[in-house]
């Protein structure tokens, strides 16, 4: 063993596990280097192996809103799982949680619990499918929805990081019998989208959508095109699912459905809804989830759907969130601060390929050849200068800032980042842009 535990961990974890890691961004293979193994967190920071302590912009990809270990949080988990940890019968938690999740969120008349974001939306697709009798499924490009094989065409997160983003499907190991029912289109597009339903609505299941796009970076929709979606969809009688994986209380209490002011007809549900721990929903319309088994004939089940420990995690989140007076006022604001100082960081560094922008706890930072902001897949794919993002990425890691080793990710703050920490964080990334121009 050397001094850097990190790189003896990933030697280690080489030798039988792929890459050395459990999913494909966390092996810094888009920027370069060893990732840090991380032993603790607590509060806004993250301590790895070889004790160095980072602010965390990356937050476990969203779940950690409140922060790492709130001790609200780990309480409920320690009770929890003093009482045991899965049974494989329904529990009061699932009950709760359930109840909660359809009084904060107004479309949501039934749900079913799941344990990940891709069982969530891979099983309201099965499902819409299954009410409409229809196989087509329009998503948009850029966009990830979990790992499905339906869902693996042009999509982002890992598969735009590492991937050439033109084949279609985007992953070895999905037959193109599979992938052939799923349409994409160009996310903001509502010309292309119109066109499409008018020739083959008919057809058409569902339409699978990030109300704000956090896969391909952050992209914030075109108020318009999302009520389009809603619009069409009603017209020729396709379900529209809103993908809340990652927004889902998040940028407000009733998460981006709420800020758009639209009621989709199913919705999915992940990450923060946890609070941390592998826990997932899926839910909408009470006449369409009636068709799930053992009421429908929609198959779905899990061994560890609904998990009391994971459900008293997500209870306590969420209630937490709920009873905190201007809980997404204060998180907005603090998000808000680093995303301008961040701007003001590259500018007073002379660097002029810089912009970022936020959408409640949520934000986007943009080396772009113009400057500018992108509003869909082409636009950023074709101006992302990457070279400068992993030159900058690994500054700030040196200066104790995480944010997330990929140019196409969100990254996220939570109520634990204190001003302090965030005007750190900015002095850092003056720092960072310095050494871009050098």
């Amino acid at each position: 063993m050397t001094n850097n535990q990190n790189q003896d961990l990933f030697n280690q974890a080489k030798n039988h596990i792929p890459a050395g890691v459990n999913s494909p961004v966390r092996a810094f293979a888009a920027v370069g280097g060893i990732p840090p193994f991380i032993r603790n967190g607590n509060g806004a920071k993250i301590t790895d192996e070889n004790n160095k302590t980072y602010t965390d912009y990356v937050g476990s990809w969203g779940p950690m809103i409140l922060g790492h270990c709130h001790p609200k949080v780990i309480d409920a988990v320690k009770i929890a799982a003093e009482n045991g940890l899965s049974f494989g019968t329904p529990t009061k938690n699932e009950v709760l949680l359930a109840d909660l999740l359809c009084q904060l969120v107004p479309s949501m008349e039934m749900l079913r619990l799941v344990s990940s974001g891709t069982e969530a939306t891979m099983s309201a697709i099965r499902l819409a499918r299954g009410y409409t009798q229809r196989d087509l499924l329009v998503k948009f490009e850029g966009c990830y929805h979990g790992h499905s094989d339906s869902l693996l065409v042009k999509a982002g997160s890992g598969l735009l990081t590492f991937g050439d983003g033109k084949s279609s499907p985007s992953s070895a190991g999905v037959p193109e019998d599979i992938a052939k029912n799923t349409i994409v289109l160009p996310y903001n597009n509502i010309d292309v989208l119109q066109d499409f339903f008018l020739q083959n609505g008919n057809k058409v299941a569902a339409v699978i959508v990030e109300l704000i796009a956090g896969n391909m970076n952050l992209i914030r929709p075109a108020a318009d095109f999302i009520h389009k979606i809603r619009e069409l969809t009603t017209k020729f009688g396709a379900i529209f699912i809103a993908d809340e994986v990652m927004t889902g209380f998040r940028v407000g209490i009733k998460s981006a459905q709420g800020l758009f002011d639209v009621v989709p007809d199913l919705s999915t549900f992940g990450k923060v809804i946890g609070g941390g721990m592998p826990l997932a929903a899926f839910g909408g319309k009470k006449e369409i989830m009636q068709k799930i088994a053992p009421l429908g004939a929609v198959y779905q089940a899990g061994t560890l759907s609904g998990n009391p420990v994971a459900t008293a995690a997500g209870l306590a989140t969420l209630n937490e969130i709920k009873n905190t007076p201007n809980f997404y006022e204060n998180l907005t604001q603090k998000t808000q601060m680093l995303v301008d100082g961040l701007q003001q960081a590259a500018k007073n560094a002379g660097y002029q390929h810089f912009t970022a922008q936020n959408v409640g706890g949520m934000f986007g930072i943009y080396f772009a050849e113009n400057g500018e902001i992108p509003n869909d897949f082409a636009e950023i794919s074709a101006s992302v200068r990457i070279d400068d993002f992993n030159k900058f990425f690994h500054k700030m890691l040196d200066l104790g800032e995480y944010f997330a080793p990929s140019a196409y990710e969100a990254g996220f703050v939570s109520a634990a980042h204190s001003q302090e920490i965030i005007k750190q964080t900015i002095k850092n990334a003056e720092i960072a842009f310095k050494a871009l121009k050098a």
